[in-house]
């Protein structure tokens, strides 16, 4: 685990990268920023987590280490014992945790609850969706206090760096530790697009096959009866209306994605 420091003091603003070995897009996000330097107002502190995992580019070494916080200093694996000093590096943090996917090229973010955290620091990101992920939690860092994950967009592409890059200086624009960039206002009419939140509902399962293929577009809705997949060349059919999220053909071994409910708008 690699460890750097923006600014003076204690930093109470920490930006995570490379908790999983194959999403480079966090650690090439924060490189940049650091080879950067720019002066910030409040001390952030800059974690690049699975180092292992990402000169190997896989997505972990012997677990998947955001299945397994808060981790155990003893553990026999790698993964628990990182996942143990991760959340010590992050107590008392606000905490941003970079992300990239095989489901969406546009970024979104993702919290535990909807929060203060959420509302005041959503505004200042290129995101126009926010996902509770609720009950699917459990293991994951976005259960530590005070933890906004996002998704860059899709594993491995260049655009997900720069958007990595652009939702790292968002945050730390809105957790003071930067000034908005020139002209920028999330305030102000028109400035920010408005965020759509929605509610992880059931996982969407595969149920066997080996040839897959998706047929919705995440945060679409899909109406009952219209079909959203194909397992082996058969169409999998909705039964009841839902919003896909994080939906694609093999990002997950077992699940397709989610299902979800659209819950309102980020502050209304």
């Amino acid at each position: 685990m690699r460890i750097e420091q923006l600014g003076e003091g204690t930093p109470e603003v920490a930006v995570v990268a490379g908790i999983h070995g194959d999403e480079p897009c966090g650690p090439k996000a924060v490189d940049r920023l650091l080879l950067e330097d720019p002066d910030v107002e409040r001390a952030v502190k800059v974690v690049v987590v699975n180092e292992r995992a990402l000169e190997r580019g896989v997505r972990y070494v012997n677990e998947d280490l955001n299945r397994v916080f808060p981790g155990d200093p003893n553990a026999e694996t790698y993964e628990r014992r990182l996942a143990h000093d991760l959340v010590s590096e992050l107590r008392d943090c606000t905490v941003l945790s970079l992300h990239s996917t095989q489901s969406y090229a546009r970024p979104f973010a993702l919290v535990d609850r909807v929060n203060a955290v959420a509302r005041s620091i959503c505004p200042y990101l290129p995101v126009s969706q926010l996902v509770e992920t609720d009950k699917f939690t459990k293991g994951k860092l976005i259960s530590h206090p005070h933890t906004l994950e996002v998704e860059c967009g899709l594993q491995g592409s260049p655009e997900a760096v720069d958007n990595a890059y652009d939702l790292v200086r968002g945050f730390l624009a809105g957790t003071g530790a930067l000034p908005l960039p020139e002209g920028k206002n999330p305030v102000d009419a028109g400035e920010q697009d408005e965020v759509e939140v929605f509610r992880m509902d059931q996982p969407v399962r595969k149920n066997g096959g080996t040839e897959f293929e998706v047929l919705v577009e995440n945060f679409q809705r899909v109406e009952r009866g219209e079909p959203f997949a194909t397992a082996d060349g058969d169409e999998l059919v909705a039964e009841n209306p839902f919003v896909p999220v994080l939906m694609s053909a093999y990002g997950y071994e077992d699940i397709f994605g989610y299902t979800a409910e659209y819950i309102g708008v980020l502050g209304n």
